[in-house]
């Protein structure tokens, strides 16, 4: 008789320690493999836009919506169903709007009820009741529980429903009741949520977006370039930190540093009216900034150049530093000639638009002068200090990666750097060669060090990824060949802003290098994808986010202002459900109020990638093939025990 490994049947049956209670799992993980499979929720390139990201997440790129009409379909009028869909988005502030207008407030109360139960009903429907249950509000589960389940038992349920409902309205409950389904629903209709990238930077509310994730139930991120930089900045890596505040600068947030995480800017403020008080600064104009009135426009520019001379300073020492990095030539305050106000690049020489540089030290252009060395110190400090920040970036380290492997879909913020062949890019990083996905190991494993590293020379080495990430040519968040900040502040020429992209978005279209790239990272099947955000898709010019016959998807989500007149749109984002993959087009947001008063809806346009022929169940995804192995696994156990090599305890 085949013998089983002692341990595993000790372990095994100590889990299990009746054979009943054995069989009974098996029943139970088979009866889940055969739900239907969660729906996936697929955000990128948010970029601080904070209300656009709200609403999305609480219309599930139009999948409230989906619901509706499959449980309503023609029983209801559209606007009926569009009045709904924006109660369960917005259930407080509806209900106020509502009561201005209803003169019946008991009888839409209770309609309201029925309507509201029905769609709770549905999007619960695929899932366990013990899941359900974990997901109620404790305050209402008891009711909401009796409400969704059906009793087959009940001769009366339309009177046992009905006596609940007059019940909640009797007492006064109904207005908090509704709120509760509302935000039930918006937690149920999606099972998963991926971020690939670009939480910070442009957008005025990226804390507020990280506070909302951290209460979020499921949750993966894949990280972005700006949040690279903002994950650099905590770690008290000086050239990430004066990145981000040139960034606040420019895009007139300097609030977010200020009142959202308590850094003190006063230093540099201070420091910038001293050195630049004559200075008009033209080449620092704000990026939007409708908000500022007159001297807070020119403050924020004066601080926006200081902060940028001392990057620049940074970055120069940085690059000498590290030259392992191979970035010389992005160290670029030594080809300026500072008494013509020349630069020489490319081997051609350019008039600077701005030639003041009162603290550059012409034989010595690195080093920060006494001021801003003061400035960066207090600045390091208070980045390091922050508790909040902090915090929002364990989050980030504790559910982020910089790519993920999720359900046969590989999910990344940039590009897998290809050479112009197709081949995978080889990248030396201090001192060896890397590649493909070991490219990707190694990074991410460098960032942690960043954080947790007790050796502070692998410490230091991790905090100057975090930059090389943000910046590289050879970084897969960045993907270009530089990165021309400088050239775009101070000189005129429009051949000097051009920023390469890396052959990986030339070759999206190549099925043998999508195939490459699908072997690199272990995934094999028919039914695989690879899905990436950062660049954003024209879509006016009629370029589409599917590519390589739809195993790539370019989902940049266009959240952000800046690139909304170019593209035409407010981005896209993915819905992956148990029947296929739905890309969601987007019109720009205006406002939550706006959304609420006129019941408008940002998804403009729903794109059908794949429809599976079968209906996917909890069995087709990477949870369900662990289950499938407990199952496995369980079956053992019984067979061991028909075997007679297990003797079933008292």
């Amino acid at each position: 008789m085949e013998k089983l490994e002692q341990k595993y049947l000790e372990r095994l049956s100590e889990l299990y320690p009746t054979i009943a209670k054995a069989s009974t799992e098996i029943i139970n993980l088979q009866s889940i493999l055969n739900l239907p499979k969660g729906t996936e929720h697929f955000l990128t390139d948010i970029h601080g836009e904070y209300e656009a990201f709200s609403h999305v997440l609480k219309n599930g790129s139009g999948s409230v919506r989906r619901k509706i009409n499959e449980v309503f379909g023609h029983t209801l009028n559209e606007q009926d169903k569009r009045f709904l869909a924006t109660l369960i988005y917005y259930p407080k502030e509806k209900m106020e709007l509502t009561k201005k207008t209803e003169e019946n407030m008991e009888d839409w109360y209770k309609i309201t009820l029925y309507r509201l139960i029905e769609v709770c009903k549905r999007v619960a429907s695929k899932y366990t009741r013990s899941k359900v249950r974990k997901a109620l509000p404790p305050d209402f589960a008891y009711v909401i529980e009796e409400l969704i389940t059906e009793k087959p038992e009940l001769n009366d349920k339309e009177a046992y429903y009905e006596q609940i409902i007059e019940t909640i309205i009797a007492i006064g409950r109904a207005e908090v009741f509704i709120i509760a389904l509302s935000e039930l629903i918006q937690r149920l209709v999606v099972d998963h949520l991926h971020i690939l990238g670009d939480i910070y930077d442009r957008g005025p509310g990226p804390h507020h977006i990280m506070d909302k994730l951290e209460e979020y139930h499921s949750l993966d991120i894949q990280w972005g370039n700006h949040d690279i930089v903002w994950m650099g900045a905590a770690a008290g890596q000086r050239s990430c930190i004066a990145n981000v505040i040139r960034i606040c600068a420019r895009y007139a947030n300097l609030d977010l540093l200020e009142d959202g995480y308590g850094i003190n800017l006063l230093p540099l403020a201070t420091f910038a009216l001293t050195y630049y008080q004559d200075d008009p600064c033209e080449c620092f104009k704000i990026k939007g900034g409708n908000t500022l009135n007159p001297a807070e426009t020119v403050l924020n520019m004066k601080m926006h150049k200081a902060i940028s001379i001392i990057q620049f300073k940074l970055e120069g020492q940085l690059l000498i530093r590290r030259k392992e990095f191979h970035m010389a030539d992005r160290a670029l305050l030594d080809d300026i000639n500072y008494e013509e106000g020349t630069i020489r690049l490319y081997g051609k020489e350019y008039n600077l638009l701005d030639h003041s540089f009162p603290t550059v030290d012409p034989e010595n252009p690195y080093e920060l002068s006494k001021e801003e060395e003061e400035v960066m110190e207090r600045l390091v400090s208070a980045f390091a200090n922050c508790e909040k920040l902090q915090r929002h970036m364990q989050l980030l380290l504790k559910k982020g990666s910089l790519y993920k492997v999720y359900n046969n879909n590989l999910l990344y913020h940039g590009c897998v750097p290809l050479n112009e062949d197709g081949s995978f890019k080889e990248v030396e990083v201090y001192g060896r060669t890397y590649k493909g996905r070991e490219l990707y190991d190694v990074l991410e494993a460098y960032v942690r060090k960043a954080f947790f590293a007790l050796d502070q020379d692998e410490k230091q080495r991790g905090r100057d990824i975090l930059w090389f990430i943000w910046s590289s040519p050879a970084s897969p968040l960045f993907g270009k060949d530089k990165m021309a900040t400088f050239e775009r502040y101070f000189l005129a020429e429009k051949e000097t802003h051009v920023e390469n992209k890396n052959p990986y978005y030339r070759l999206l279209e190549d099925d043998t290098v999508v195939n490459n790239i699908f072997r690199e990272f272990g995934i094999e099947g028919d039914c695989c994808h690879i899905i990436n955000g950062h660049v954003p898709v024209h879509h006016t010019s009629g370029e589409s986010p599917i590519k390589c016959g739809g195993k790539v998807l370019v989902i940049d989500g266009g959240f952000s202002k800046a690139y909304q007149k170019e593209t035409g749109i407010a981005g896209y984002t993915l819905i992956y459900n148990s029947w296929g993959m739905i890309l969601a087009a987007h019109e720009p947001f205006t406002s939550a109020e706006d959304a609420i008063t006129r019941e408008s809806d940002i998804l403009s346009d729903s794109i059908l990638v794949k429809r599976t022929s079968l209906r996917k169940t909890v069995g087709d995804t990477d949870n369900g093939h662990h289950l499938q192995e407990s199952i496995d696994e369980l079956k053992q156990l019984l067979k061991a025990y028909r075997n007679g090599q297990i003797i079933e305890k008292e």
